[in-house]
């Protein structure tokens, strides 16, 4: 078994992608560009969300936070993600198999809708066992197609924690076998690959990735790729968001009253309680699980109900009923 590692990965499991582990190790992303993975993961996950199979281009490039993409842009990505075959192989045991991905694919003003074919829906709907889960914003902050390759390899290979490949297999991975560059130096290889996209899952990713090198003399021949799992946490929820943000914003829209207190003394606890408010809402932006929300939410509540109370010694009362009741109910 692989070593636990103490890494703690928060999970959206509102937004993550299925995908059974045969299309997670399969040779599928390979050859493509950072924007076309992004556009076929995009598609795997509006279709997962609704059943819709359309998307708009705008919830794309927020997603992804791509500031430029043309309609020259999403025909040469469409083209090239409609030809996308899975294909699987074992060839040492004379065993390969492909299938298409998408039937059709079309673009018009602004959104894309696509159709998938048969053989590729039971491996993105009809998951019963032995499927991997991402967090489509994890995977957001990949900036190498390398990584995305490897990060998909790695999570299907279910209660592994090692795998030994050959120099040749790995470039093959990467679909990077017909640089010449690469075949002829081993170094060049994990420098401007292996080497990026362990790098890339060390830092955004649960896993703790390293590896061993095959040797025969002094000639590598071939890589042991170890990974570790760290602990995987729920993220927040959009509801424990939302109220943390009308918290915030309440504060923020009731701002001059707390700072025009009469007495001193209150008047500085307001301003630590209004400092602890937008800390809360900076934490919030980085990212919480839904344990830390859930905390953070009481927090803030007191802290609102603190300046309220300032606020009525001060004869400045308001009524507030509309805001007790959404504060009483914000548990998830």
């Amino acid at each position: 078994m692989g070593r636990v590692n103490n890494k703690k990965n928060i999970i959206d499991y509102e937004k993550g992608i299925k995908k059974s582990n045969e299309l997670s190790m399969a040779k599928l992303n390979q050859g493509l560009t950072l924007n076309q993975m992004q556009l076929f993961a995009y598609a795997i996950f509006s279709t997962q969300q609704d059943g819709q199979t359309k998307f708009n281009k705008g919830e794309f490039q927020k997603q992804f936070e791509i500031d430029h993409y043309h309609t020259d842009d999403a025909y040469k990505d469409s083209q090239r993600i409609l030809s996308l075959q899975v294909s699987t192989e074992n060839l040492e045991n004379k065993k390969f198999s492909f299938w298409n991905v998408f039937s059709s694919m079309n673009y018009d003003n602004g959104k894309f809708s696509f159709k998938w074919t048969e053989d590729m829906l039971p491996h993105i709907l009809d998951l019963k066992e032995k499927y991997n889960i991402t967090d489509i914003q994890l995977k957001s902050k990949f900036k190498s197609s390398f990584s995305w390759i490897l990060y998909d390899f790695l999570k299907g290979l279910y209660r592994h924690w090692y795998i030994e490949m050959s120099k040749e297999a790995l470039m093959r991975l990467f679909n990077v076998e017909e640089r010449v560059s690469y075949q002829k130096s081993t170094a060049q290889f994990k420098r401007s690959v292996l080497n990026v996209a362990i790098e890339e899952l060390n830092q955004h990713t649960e896993l703790e990735i390293w590896y061993t090198e095959k040797k025969i003399g002094n000639k590598i021949t071939g890589f042991i790729i170890h990974w570790s799992s760290g602990k995987k946490v729920n993220a927040a929820t959009e509801k424990q968001v939302v109220l943390l943000r009308e918290i915030h914003n309440e504060v923020e829209k009731n701002m001059f009253d707390y700072l025009s207190l009469k007495n001193v003394e209150h008047l500085d606890q307001a301003r630590r309680y209004i400092i602890a408010v937008k800390e809360i809402d900076n934490k919030v932006s980085k990212g919480l699980s839904s344990a830390e929300a859930s905390d953070a939410i009481q927090e803030a509540k007191q802290h609102y109900l603190q300046l309220e109370n300032l606020l009525e010694q001060d004869g400045k009362k308001r009524d507030t009923s509309i805001y007790y009741n959404w504060l009483e109910d914000i548990e998830e």
